[in-house]
């Protein structure tokens, strides 16, 4: 399903969303005087390492973020001094350090729900033999906070910490399903205005994900992201008031057909997520 790590010498990916944050800085260093540029600056310089490019060079790091490289120079200079970064001197390149794993260590302490909903998940997973994901958005994204998969020999290759599209997947479109009208049309146009020529199909798909949730309770992505993945996906909407995550559970389309996720995944999965809703009521 996800294609293996590329060598380092490989092109550079560069995430639609962080295009389109780096474009927004100087706009917010004009809109609002308490927005510190220089800080987050760093922090996207330290976005643009992902598992796919996870060594990257000034210039690499430049052309994902757009900052002009003497400022990133600048940038990865303090964030090594810092141990937000690791520099490679045989490779000339740099690598995140163990302070950002502490950073991401205590992030995921602090998202309770994946201890209550683990349990329920891993049972999911050994009934389907399927993988079962826990996500939050970060911008046009959805991060893995939590995945549990089965024994089967066939599961897709994804684990914490991992991002997917908002727009196409069933955990992406689950969450879009239960935001506000006007939050999900930002978002919508957020995205649209980074993929045009396939924005019409991906709108349908977000449009009958809504209808679907209304109805059904669930939302489905057959081939709609990856050709060879279907999975359905639904919303929790923690009873705290904090950010709406979202749960997928499925796997290679030759063993998820439309009917397995309408007749049997879906419904297990509304059903995981109001146990795990109940257990969050009773704490």
């Amino acid at each position: 399903m996800v294609s293996d790590v590329e060598d380092l010498d490989s092109p550079v990916s560069v995430p639609v969303a962080d295009v389109e944050a780096a474009d927004q800085l100087a706009s917010d260093e004009i809109k609002d005087r308490q927005f510190v540029v220089a800080l987050a600056r760093g922090l996207e310089v330290l976005r643009a390492f992902t598992q796919k490019d996870s060594v990257l060079g000034n210039q690499n790091i430049a052309a994902i973020t757009g900052l002009p490289k003497p400022t990133v120079s600048r940038l990865t200079h303090t964030l090594t001094r810092l141990g937000y970064l690791s520099y490679s001197e045989r490779l000339g390149k740099y690598q995140l350090g163990t302070a950002v794993l502490s950073l991401g260590y205590a992030a995921l302490a602090n998202v309770g729900v994946r201890q209550i909903a683990r349990p329920f998940m891993q049972e999911l997973a050994d009934y389907a033999g399927a993988s079962v994901s826990l996500g939050s958005r970060d911008r046009l994204s959805m991060v893995y906070v939590e995945h549990c998969r089965s024994d089967a020999t066939v599961t897709l290759r994804l684990d914490l910490g991992s991002r997917i599209p908002v727009e196409t997947t069933a955990m992406g479109r689950a969450l879009l399903a239960a935001l506000p009208d006007s939050e999900r049309r930002y978002l919508m146009d957020r995205a649209a205005r980074h993929d045009p020529a396939n924005w019409p199909r991906v709108r349908d798909g977000i449009e009958q994900a809504v209808e679907d949730y209304r109805t059904r309770g669930f939302v489905i992505s057959a081939g709609d992201w990856q050709s060879d993945v279907h999975a359905v996906g639904v919303p929790l909407i923690p009873p705290d008031g904090s950010p709406i995550l979202a749960f997928n559970c499925g796997g290679p389309a030759f063993l998820f057909d439309r009917r397995r996720l309408t007749d049997d995944l879906g419904p297990r999965l509304v059903n995981l997520v109001r146990n795990v809703e109940a257990a969050l009521l009773r704490r």
